[in-house]
C-alpha cells in the first residue's frame, strides 16, 4: 500500500490517479481519502488527482500522542504528500477540517497552491466568544463520545447531526455508504482529533488579519442548509479578496457527496479560470 512519511514520522497513506495540473483532496473530519471518488473520477481525466487519508485515519497512522493532531500538523501534511510526490504546485481542495487546512496551507505555503477551495467551512466559527467556546465544548463532548463508544455506534450518532438530514433523505443509499465508510475509522483516533485540532485551532474570525493577506485564487462552496457555514462562508468572501463564493441550494454539510455534479462544475470553471488566469479578470489592473 502507498504510503508517505510526514516529517514527525507518520505515514500517510494515498492515492493518485490521472495527469495534467495536480490536484490534492483534503477530507474532512468524518471522511478519508474514499470519499472524494467523484471528484477523483471526474477529474482525473484532465488532472493528476491525489487523496490521502489524514492522520488518524486508516490506513494512516494512528498517533497516541496529542500533539500530533494540532492544526499546524495537519498543514504540513500536506505539503509532506506534496513534497513526497514532487509536486511543486496544486489545486488544495479541502472539505470542512480539512478545508479549515487548506486555507492554513494558503496562508502559510501560497508559492504552494495553485488555488485553494474551501468547502464546507467554518464549523466554531464566530464573532461572538461565547458561540465559539460552546462549539469548542461540543467538540470536546464529541471526543469523549466517540472514547465511550464504540466507532460504528459513533459514526451513526455523528452522522446523524442536522447539517447531515438533507443527504439522509434526499440520498439514503449515499447517507448509508458513507455512514459506512465512517464506521470503519478509529474511535480513538477521531476523539484526538476532536479534542485537538477541532476544540483548539483558530476561527477564522481570529485569522480575520492573515485572511485579508492571501494570496491564492479561493474558492468557497457551501449548501444553503449547512447551517455552521454558511455565515462564515459570506465572511471568507467579504474578509479575501481573492475569493468567490458558491452556495448549491437545498443542501447540506456533506456537499461533495451529496451534491458531487453541481460541486464538481463548480471546481471544473473555478480550476480553468485559474490555470488561465483569468480568475480575477473581472477587476481592472492595478
Amino acid at each position: 500500500m502507498p504510503h508517505i512519511t510526514s516529517k514527525d514520522g507518520t505515514r500517510l497513506y494515498y492515492e493518485e490517479a490521472g495527469s495534467g495540473p495536480p490536484v490534492v483532496f483534503v477530507h474532512e473530519y468524518a471522511a478519508d481519502y474514499r470519499t472524494w471518488e467523484p471528484q477523483v473520477r471526474h477529474f482525473a481525466r484532465s488532472h493528476r488527482c491525489v487523496t490521502y487519508s489524514q492522520r488518524g485515519y486508516p490506513p494512516s497512522d494512528v498517533p497516541n500522542e496529542p500533539d500530533k493532531y494540532l492544526q499546524n500538523v495537519f498543514r504540513d501534511d500536506v505539503i509532506a504528500v506534496m513534497d513526497a510526490l514532487e509536486i511543486d504546485k496544486a489545486h488544495v481542495v479541502g472539505h470542512s477540517m480539512g478545508a479549515a487546512t487548506a486555507l492554513h496551507v494558503g496562508i502559510h505555503y501560497a508559492n504552494r497552491c495553485l488555488s485553494v477551495t474551501a468547502a464546507g467551512c467554518g464549523y466554531g466559527s464566530s464573532p461572538d466568544p461565547k458561540v465559539v467556546e460552546e462549539s469548542r465544548a461540543a467538540s470536546r463532548e464529541n471526543g469523549k463520545m466517540f472514547r465511550a463508544q464504540t466507532m460504528e455506534e459513533g459514526a451513526k450518532k455523528y452522522c446523524d447531526g442536522p447539517t447531515r438530514q438533507s443527504q439522509k433523505w434526499k440520498d439514503p443509499r449515499g447517507y448509508a455508504h458513507f455512514v459506512k465508510l465512517m464506521s470503519e475509522h478509529s474511535n480513538i483516533a477521531h476523539a484526538l482529533v476532536m479534542e485537538n485540532l477541532q476544540a483548539k485551532r483558530p476561527t477564522l474570525w481570529e485569522m480575520q488579519a492573515e485572511l485579508k493577506k492571501f494570496a491564492p485564487p479561493l474558492l468557497i462552496i457551501v449548501g444553503d442548509e449547512d447551517e455552521w457555514c454558511v455565515d462564515a462562508s459570506v465572511f471568507l468572501r467579504r474578509t479575501v479578496p481573492v475569493s468567490g463564493l458558491v452556495v448549491i441550494p437545498r443542501t447540506g454539510h456533506t456537499v461533495t457527496s451529496e451534491e458531487p455534479e453541481k460541486f464538481n462544475a463548480a471546481l471544473e470553471e473555478f480550476f480553468a479560470e485559474t490555470e488561465r488566469g483569468r480568475w480575477g479578470s473581472h477587476k481592472p489592473p492595478k
